[in-house]
């Protein structure tokens, strides 16, 4: 019987060890890709280039496979180098816009060109490699404005069908995955702190991943969230990223600029004699990051709540919805998608992730709104997938009016 169960356990775990064998050869292979076939489609696709050139752009795109892999090592491994990770994530997004759009025109703006008669085939090859430097060039330029700006409001009216008249019109700032980093954003900061203040909301919440970096690092980017004005709470929850950052540094942080951390824990916003139960859980990787006492425990947030009232949860990340639609929960707030950040990377975060941005329903209570998020992560750019502060406004459901005699 042992033997069988052995040689059962064994044969199922094989497939399961060979995947991962294959998943660490991505790192590997990957940077090869975003580099090796727009150095193909650009240059040695049948444009019949002059040698100068062609070798010059295979020394430009060698310089970039070799530089950016090193350079993030050096940014976002032990030495911590602000610089170098500056140029690793810059040359990722840049390598990620070329080889998207060298495998779109590669294929169907040469297509089209073919079907259309259009020129001969050194000509088509010459329009395909000006038609994908412009375009990368343009959405670089903007995406990169993109992203350093700071993020438009989003306003959306969310009704939940259990909270109470009083409650009626609460007004939840959220913000999410700042992501202060090697790009010095006071500034920024302080701004988006400004527009926060602007919106005069009940509760201002923030749903983690402040930084890339400890605390102490990254203390003057997030010293203007000191700053941030709400009429009932200012609340935050961990993310994924503070557990790569001694996210006990973050929670004290958090803790001393006036802001709530809810580790698996609530609080109570009253408003109208109606109550609403704000709880929030560490990230789901916390308890992995061998962290004591870190783990996204639902039960233990809601530990002494009425079951009657209606709850708004805090996750880092929307994977948590299953959980939180078994618990009950009426609104879910998340970021960590950045909404794929640069388009079209929500395809890949969509395998990972149950919503990529705005407002979704889960099970017969549950929603969940997953923001773009406030600041971006690694490469500076954003595109097609704009950051956003989210002012939700809590809407309870209209009772019928009494019949008049």
């Amino acid at each position: 019987m042992t033997d069988t169960s052995e040689a059962r356990s064994a044969g199922g775990t094989a497939p399961q060890s060979r995947l991962r064998r294959l998943m660490r050869y991505i790192p590997l292979v990957a940077p090869v890709l975003l580099w090796a076939v727009p150095c193909w489609v650009l240059l040695y696709g049948g444009q019949d280039w002059p040698l100068p050139v062609t070798v010059g752009g295979t020394c430009v795109f060698a310089l970039g496979l070799v530089t950016m892999p090193f350079a993030m090592v050096r940014g976002h491994g032990k030495r911590q180098q602000d610089r170098a990770a500056i140029l690793g994530d810059t040359l990722l997004g840049s390598a990620w816009v070329l080889f998207t759009w060298s495998v779109l025109f590669g294929v169907l703006l040469r297509l089209a060109l073919t079907v259309a008669g259009a020129g001969d085939g050194q000509d088509r090859a010459r329009t395909v490699t000006w038609a994908v430097l412009g375009v990368a060039a343009v959405l670089l330029v903007w995406g990169y404005t993109e992203a350093r700006r700071v993020p438009r409001v989003r306003r959306l009216d969310v009704a939940l069908p259990r909270l109470g008249s009083g409650l009626d019109g609460t007004r939840v700032a959220l913000i999410t995955d700042t992501h202060y980093g090697p790009l010095d954003r006071v500034r920024w900061s302080e701004r988006v702190c400004a527009e926060v203040n602007a919106l005069e909301a009940d509760l201002v919440c923030h749903t983690g991943d402040i930084a890339d970096g400890t605390a102490e690092r990254r203390r003057a980017q997030a010293a203007p969230l000191g700053t941030v004005r709400a009429n009932h709470a200012r609340v935050y929850v961990t993310g994924n990223h503070e557990y790569y950052s001694e996210a006990q540094g973050w929670v004290d942080l958090m803790d001393e600029l006036g802001w709530q951390p809810l580790r698996n824990r609530h609080v109570l916003l009253e408003r109208g004699g109606d109550t609403l139960v704000v709880a929030g859980v560490d990230d789901v990787t916390a308890e992995s990051s061998g962290l004591a006492g870190h783990r996204a425990h639902l039960a233990g947030a809601l530990d002494g709540a009425d079951p009657a009232l209606p709850v708004l949860l805090l996750a880092h990340q929307p994977k948590f919805i299953d959980r939180a639609a078994e618990g009950g929960v009426d609104l879910q707030l998340s970021g960590h998608t950045h909404g794929g950040q640069i388009w079209p990377f929500h395809y890949l975060v969509r395998l990972d992730q149950p919503a990529v941005a705005g407002l979704s329903r889960h099970g017969d209570r549950t929603l969940l709104y997953t923001s773009r998020g406030t600041g971006f992560w690694g490469p500076p750019f954003r595109v097609f997938a704009p950051s956003e502060i989210t002012l939700l406004v809590l809407r309870a459901p209209r009772r019928p009016e009494s019949p008049t005699a």
